[in-house]
C-alpha cells in the first residue's frame, strides 16, 4: 500500500498543489481498501496522520521543533550534519498552513468512511464467556466465528496495562492457535477442554466467544475490531 511519511506535508519541496495530489493519491488507495471492507492497518494510519496534522496546527512550538531543517554543512571530524531552520520564512509557513488545513479536512472525511464500517461491524459482534471465568481474566483464549459459524478461529490473548500521558490503558497481545470446524463434537466447551489438555501452562484460562453473522475480511477487519471489543468487554466486567 502507498504510505505517507510522518512529515510528508513538509518533505522536499513545499508546494500546495504538489502536496494536494500526493495526499489525494494516498487517500484514493485507502478508500479502495475501505470499499473492500478492509480497515487495518489503513484506518490506524489515516488517524495517525490526522492527529499529527491537528497537533501541528494547534501547537506552533511543536511545529517549529518538528519542521525539517535545511542542510548547511558537514562537520567531517564529528560526522555531524549542521542544519539551518527555515521556519522564519513567512511565505513558506503560510503555504504549509494551507497544506495542513486542506489535508486535515480531506483525511477527516476518509476517517469517517472507515469509522462507519468499524461501528457497523462492532455493533454486529456478540461476546460471551465460555464456561466459568476465573478471577484473573488477563490471559486466556477467545474464539472468533463469522459467517455461518462453521469454522472457529482460536486465539490466545494476554492483557497488559501501560501508561500514556498520565493515563492507564489496556493493551492486548494475541497469538493465533488453530482453527476448528464446528460440529456436535466440537462445541465451544469441548474446544476449551481440549485447549486445557494441550496447554498445561494455562490450566484455568478465561475463554470468550466472539461471534458475528458478517463475512468480512478477518485479519484486516474482524480480528482487530474483535480484539478491541474484547478488551472493553473484559474491562467493563472487571
Amino acid at each position: 500500500m502507498k504510505t505517507l511519511s510522518d512529515t510528508w506535508f513538509a518533505d522536499g519541496y513545499i508546494d500546495f498543489e504538489l502536496k494536494k495530489y500526493t495526499l489525494l493519491a494516498y487517500l484514493q488507495e485507502v478508500n479502495k481498501y475501505f470499499n473492500e471492507n478492509k480497515l487495518y492497518p489503513q484506518l490506524a494510519d489515516v488517524i495517525f496522520h490526522y492527529n499529527n496534522l491537528i497537533a501541528l496546527r494547534e501547537n506552533k512550538r511543536y511545529l517549529q521543533e518538528q519542521f525539517p531543517k535545511k542542510l548547511t554543512g558537514i562537520q567531517l571530524e564529528q560526522l555531524q550534519l549542521l542544519y539551518e531552520q527555515i521556519i522564519e520564512d513567512s511565505e513558506l509557513m503560510q503555504e504549509l498552513e494551507d497544506i495542513i488545513n486542506y489535508s486535515a479536512g480531506k483525511i477527516k472525511r476518509t476517517i469517517s468512511n472507515g469509522t462507519e464500517i468499524y461501528e457497523f461491524v462492532e455493533d454486529k459482534l456478540t461476546i460471551f464467556p465460555v464456561g466459568l471465568i476465573p478471577l484473573d481474566s488477563n490471559e486466556g483464549y477467545f474464539f472468533l466465528s463469522e459467517g455461518s459459524y462453521r469454522h472457529t478461529r482460536v486465539y490466545q490473548y494476554r492483557l497488559s496495562i501501560f501508561e500514556k500521558h498520565d493515563e492507564k490503558y489496556r493493551a492486548i497481545k494475541t497469538e493465533y492457535v488453530s482453527e476448528w470446524q464446528r460440529n456436535m463434537a466440537n462445541t465451544y466447551e469441548n474446544i476449551k477442554a481440549e485447549l486445557i489438555r494441550r496447554k498445561k501452562d494455562l490450566p484455568n484460562p478465561a475463554v470468550y466467544s466472539i461471534e458475528t453473522e458478517l463475512s468480512f475480511p478477518v485479519d484486516e477487519t474482524l480480528l482487530p475490531i474483535a480484539k478491541r471489543s474484547l478488551v472493553r468487554y473484559i474491562s467493563n466486567a472487571a
